[in-house]
C-alpha cells in the first residue's frame, strides 16, 4: 500500500505518552520488528499542533531512532513522518484507519 509524507515543518510537535514497545503478537509477547533493519519497533504519542488545531497520534519508530528519556511534555522534531491506511479483517469484521510511522524523533530543545 502506498504511503504518504506528513510536512511538519510549521507544526508544534510534543511528546505525549513515551516510548513503549510495539508488540507483533500480545499473547505471545513477540515484539514487532522492522522488516528491513531488523531495530525492535516502539509506539510514542505525540501531539502535532498546527493552525490552530491539535491532535494526537500513535507513531511507530524504530528503538534505534529516538532518544533515551524521551518523556511527555518534551518538544521534539520528527523525522521521515508517513501515513498509511491499512485494514483487515478480524473475526469476521472488517477493521480499517491510518498508521503513522516515523524514521527518527530528536529533541527540540
Amino acid at each position: 500500500m502506498p504511503s504518504f509524507k506528513i510536512d511538519l515543518s510549521t507544526a508544534v510537535v510534543f511528546v505525549a505518552t513515551a516510548p513503549e514497545p510495539k508488540m507483533a503478537n500480545k499473547k505471545t509477547g513477540e515484539r514487532a520488528v522492522d522488516r528491513e533493519t531488523g531495530a525492535g519497533l516502539s509506539t510514542v504519542g505525540l501531539l502535532v499542533s498546527d493552525e490552530g488545531e491539535g491532535n494526537l497520534y500513535q507513531v511507530t519508530i524504530p528503538e534505534t531512532g529516538y532518544p533515551e528519556g524521551l518523556a511527555p511534555g518534551m518538544p521534539v522534531r520528527v523525522v521521515g513522518l508517513k501515513a498509511r491506511d491499512w485494514e483487515n479483517e478480524f473475526n469476521g469484521q472488517k477493521r480499517h484507519g491510518i498508521s503513522f510511522r516515523a524514521v527518527a524523533i530528536t529533541s527540540a530543545a
